[in-house]
């Protein structure tokens, strides 16, 4: 077993830990990377950066949104002898109608795949659409808590992704031959609506959930009511309507070329029917 660990930045994130989770399952050596984790790593603070580095042999890349730091930081890791390198990034950024940018999120984000590609290390980039978590552990996890999913996103339907799935893949091109150069957009086998992703919630949870349909100005008027800044309620209304126009419905296929399997479906996501390693 190589000693030299594997770098995991955002290791409290949804793929970020369930990444380091299962690397050390598999006995392998991991540097946990975050700003409040085991190992203090900062993207603006450069000094931080050496001591995530130090001795490691392949790393996990998870950008500052909007910033342009991988590609000093990629210099560093060369620098290191870091070998190989994979990028989280994200489904829609050929598409520049995918979602609107006023933040320069999507350029960030292609200049961080151009660093990436240039890099001259062994890298894969994972391009994974919507997480099905977000519905238990991420933004909305509260509204179904509450037993309503309030949204402008009409009958709109997302390829709901697995977020283990999304670690396996990056497992899978952090430790195994076969993915350097590779370009994964990762999504579910199906697209789902928000009515069905309300359904299969109450069946999962027990509590019911359902979906109410809103106008984009009674969603930001209710977010504001609740204390949020205009601009953020702008920006989560940004969101869903990407939902709406069914940016994010297409199938991808990266899960089956990564792990020579079908991705797991919204509901078994939910139901957490997964093992822990493959």
């Amino acid at each position: 077993m190589n000693a030299q660990p594997i770098l995991v930045t955002g290791a409290t994130g949804k793929s970020g830990r369930r990444i380091v989770a299962r690397l050390r399952l598999l006995g392998i050596p991991v540097r946990a990377a975050s700003r409040t984790g085991e190992h203090p790593f900062d993207w603006t603070d450069p000094g931080t950066w050496d001591a995530a580095l130090d001795g490691v042999r392949a790393l996990y890349l998870v950008q500052l949104n909007g910033s342009r730091l991988v590609r000093p930081f990629l210099d560093s890791a060369a620098r290191h002898g870091v070998r190989r390198v994979v990028l989280a990034s994200g489904r829609g950024l050929d598409d520049p109608d995918h979602i609107t940018d006023t933040d320069g999120i999507r350029a960030a984000a292609l200049d961080s795949e151009a660093a990436v590609r240039d890099s001259g290390l062994d890298w894969t980039i994972s391009r994974p659409g919507w997480f099905a978590q977000t519905f238990t552990e991420g933004v909305y996890a509260a509204a179904v808590r509450a037993g309503e999913l309030r949204l402008p996103a009409g009958d709109g339907a997302a390829s709901f992704v697995d977020a283990d799935d999304v670690a396996a893949v990056a497992v899978a091109a952090l430790t195994e031959q076969g993915h350097a150069g590779a370009t994964y957009e990762l999504s579910g086998p199906q697209a789902v609506t928000l009515t069905e992703v309300a359904a299969t919630l109450t069946r999962a949870t027990g509590r019911t959930v359902r979906y109410v349909p809103l106008s984009t100005r009674e969603y930001i008027a209710e977010l504001v009511e609740q204390g949020l800044p205009v601009t953020d309620a702008e920006a989560f209304a940004t969101l869903a309507e990407s939902l709406r126009r069914g940016k994010d419905a297409h199938l991808s296929d990266g899960v089956q070329r990564a792990l020579g399997r079908p991705p797991r479906t919204f509901a078994e996501a939910i139901h957490g029917a997964r093992p822990a390693t493959t």
